[in-house]
């Protein structure tokens, strides 16, 4: 009996796959009832893959997609919108991306790793003891490493980096000047009496009044029920309104942010003008101005950007998807970017922008530096 079953074995023909039924394959599984998001999300993933894998069924695998971009689910709808646009519009650049992974060498893997681990440990050696506060204590003996200063597109962790502080050292009047934010040094004289936080306030709140002369100090305050006679010096008047005369308008909040050209090369030009809402520091409206550059119009523009996890980022839409040429009209674009960590750490932000010159897809990216601080 096995051994008829093993010559039926033989006898049945080899079964031919076709390109067609590995499409109908991963169709079939996606709109199968009982699978969940991960099963559909990864049988989209498949169909793209396939699209380049098997170019005659890239036509048949657009509409499939295409079916899922009114999903109620957000991971499925959201897949199918970009898997579409790379399938329609990116056809340069879709071989590449969807090119193979190379298999991860274990052995050359560990190595790196195993070397990498050393430098930390040596770093952590070779690093100057502290001396203030408790004993030093590091998970495992080894530190963690310093994150680059911006941002990376694909590692957004800069908001890891430990803010530095010192240990306030200063007096108290001191330590009202550092809060304040004002370089104010003691003017007191060498061995007279040291100026108390009245002098502080009353210096701070004089804005435009002259410097007060040496000689014996004066006092504004009476006692009840003590009859005091002012010293022949003349005393000074601190006036709170000093300095803010008709004439003289207050700074504007705005002003210390002045417009940056945050990208440029041969065909584009970004430049960043900001706007902060009164009372609302760590918000800050950033219009972005697109130019070009270039003799040829460039359109399907498309802007996007990046930024660490402590900072919220909203776009608003373009004023135009189309750049005419030479500059002629530029298109404009409104973000809103909120700082939860302002004061202590800077803007940080990658850009890239994807467009067509003469139908052909152009890529461009990019890091903003220099960004003015107090954003």
């Amino acid at each position: 009996m096995l051994v008829n079953n093993l010559s039926m074995l033989d006898m049945e023909e080899p079964i031919t796959v076709t390109e067609s039924d590995a499409v109908d394959a991963v169709e079939i599984a996606l709109q199968r009832y009982s699978a969940d998001v991960t099963t559909r999300a990864m049988c989209l993933v498949s169909l793209l893959k396939l699209s380049s894998r098997f170019p005659p069924t890239s036509e048949r695998i657009k509409e499939i997609v295409a079916q899922n971009k009114g999903n109620t689910v957000l991971e499925l709808q959201q897949r199918s919108i970009e898997f579409s646009s790379i399938i329609q519009r990116h056809q340069s650049i879709k071989s590449s991306l969807l090119e193979r992974m190379p298999a991860l060498d274990e052995a050359n893997y560990l190595v790196k790793r195993a070397a990498s681990t050393q430098a930390a440990v040596s770093s952590v050696n070779s690093a100057p003891a502290v001396t203030s506060g408790g004993p030093l204590k590091l998970p495992n003996g080894v530190a963690k490493p310093p994150p680059a200063p911006l941002a990376d597109l694909l590692d957004l962790g800069s908001d890891d980096a430990p803010v530095t502080t010192s240990a306030p050292t200063t007096s108290p009047n001191d330590f009202l000047q550092d809060l304040l934010g004002i370089g104010l040094t003691d003017s007191s004289p060498i061995g007279g009496a040291p100026s108390t936080s009245t002098d502080i306030l009353m210096d701070l709140l004089s804005i435009g009044s002259s410097p007060v002369q040496n000689g014996p100090p004066t006092s504004n305050f009476s006692l009840p029920g003590i009859e005091t006679k002012p010293p022949p010096v003349t005393p000074q008047v601190v006036d709170l309104l000093d300095g803010l005369s008709s004439s003289t308008s207050l700074p504007d909040e705005n002003a210390a942010y002045p417009t940056i050209t945050a990208f440029q090369s041969a065909t584009l030009r970004i430049t960043f003008s900001f706007k902060k809402q009164p009372g609302k520091p760590q918000e800050t409206t950033i219009n972005a101005s697109f130019t070009n550059l270039a003799t040829t119009a460039l359109t399907d523009f498309v802007f996007q950007a990046a930024v660490p996890k402590f900072i919220q980022l909203r776009l608003d839409p373009a004023s135009s998807s189309t750049l005419p040429a030479s500059g002629n009209v530029s298109v404009t674009q409104s973000l809103s970017v909120t700082n939860n960590q302002h004061g202590q750490k800077p803007l940080a932000m990658r850009i890239r922008m994807s467009y067509k010159v003469n139908g052909e897809d152009r890529l461009e990216q990019g890091q903003i530096s220099n960004f003015p601080s107090g954003l």
